[in-house]
């Protein structure tokens, strides 16, 4: 049989409807944040304009109530970076993505941790981390008490890389601050990391929230390597596409692949959201390749923009000034009206009452 090549824009609007960006649908943010795999959150509050963006009559107290409540975390897992999942994915995950993270904590610190007793170090930070939340900070004053001729940043961070931690609240609360404070995910949660997750379902879970799919791209999102032979143990119940360049694409029997003329609306993404990072090939929602922009600061502040379905703008929020939005390229009347409403939409969220929505000139 001949495989079926699905275009660029075909991808982009299968893309888009799973993550659930071609129509606000009603739901819970528990419900959408299990159904994506959890949503990027380096920035502690980028995950509520990634849940408004997606969901219709978005409240951040419905976010901040799961967080208060230890429904739903920020812990470092997919690529060892911070994403917000549920309780039960955070514990379901842990085990699988602990190599990303002892990957990642050699890469940066390997030189440092020579010599150090590091599964020692992991074994007391991971006992302090169970009492009470610790800053990295803290953590490394206090490790480098005990072990004064090792790295204590080093060791410090390889602490929070092994034992598997939480950012406790109330950082990443809509409305409140707080330090970056680390606590293991048990003492957290009450519960200890599921023992033998499956990375199968894992797959298909990434495969029904973003595919269709290469391996390569399931690799990218994770972090995870050597996961031809699971998307071959599976392939018997996928379906197999190809992309325009002859890439095998995978994806679950029930994906849906909307019209590709389907319209796409604007929308405002928040730093660094999953859909400009969670594939090896980006094109699909990025055709120029830019680079995705992850500024400083503890995020609702600043972003990207979707127009048509593809990256095509970047937004900053000045407060008590305004919301300025810079495109990669004139826009159309059309698009330019369109990009000013969805924009004064999202002021309802971030901004003030009255703050001035400015569409810039696209760079030369």
């Amino acid at each position: 049989m001949t495989t079926r090549v699905l275009s660029r824009r075909e991808l982009n609007r299968a893309f888009l409807q799973r993550q659930q960006l071609l129509r606000r649908e009603p739901g819970t943010a528990a419900g959408l944040i299990e159904q994506l795999v959890g949503l990027q959150a380096q920035a502690p509050l980028a995950a509520y304009v990634a849940l408004w963006s997606r969901l219709e009559n978005f409240d951040p107290a419905e976010l901040s109530e799961l967080m208060m409540s230890r429904q739903a975390v920020r812990a470092s897992l997919l690529r060892a970076t911070i994403h917000l999942v549920t309780a039960d994915d955070c514990l379901m995950m842990w085990r699988l993505v602990h190599p990303v993270a002892d990957r990642g904590l050699r890469g940066s610190f390997g030189k440092q941790l020579a010599g150090a007793d590091v599964d020692a170090v992991v074994a007391y930070g991971a006992e302090l981390l169970s009492r009470e939340p610790y800053s990295r900070a803290r953590l490394r004053d206090v490790i480098g008490e005990r072990w004064p001729d090792w790295d204590a940043n080093a060791l410090a961070y390889a602490v929070s890389y092994l034992t598997g931690t939480v950012q406790v609240t109330p950082r990443g609360v809509w409305g409140k601050t707080g330090p970056a404070a680390l606590q293991t995910i048990e003492s957290w949660l009450g519960r200890p990391p599921v023992p033998d997750p499956s990375i199968d379902d894992l797959v298909l879970r990434y495969l029904a929230a973003f595919g269709p799919a290469s391996v390569a791209d399931v690799q990218m999102w994770s972090g995870l390597t050597k996961l031809r032979e699971v998307v071959d143990r599976l392939r018997p119940g996928l379906r197999v596409y190809a992309d325009e360049d002859g890439r095998e694409l995978y994806d679950v029997p029930d994906g849906p692949l909307p019209d590709p003329e389907t319209p796409a609306p604007v929308r405002f993404l928040p730093e660094y959201d999953n859909l400009l990072l969670s594939h090896a090939d980006r094109r699909r929602v990025n055709p120029a390749e830019r680079p995705v922009p992850l500024p400083p600061g503890n995020g609702a502040a600043m972003g990207t923009v979707l127009i048509d379905g593809d990256y095509t703008a970047d937004w900053r929020h000045h407060r008590g000034k305004s919301l300025q939005v810079t495109p990669h390229r004139p826009l159309t009347t059309a698009e330019q009206t369109a990009v000013e409403a969805e924009a004064t939409e999202l002021l309802g969220l971030i901004g003030t009452a009255g703050t001035p929505v400015v569409v810039g000139q696209s760079p030369k």
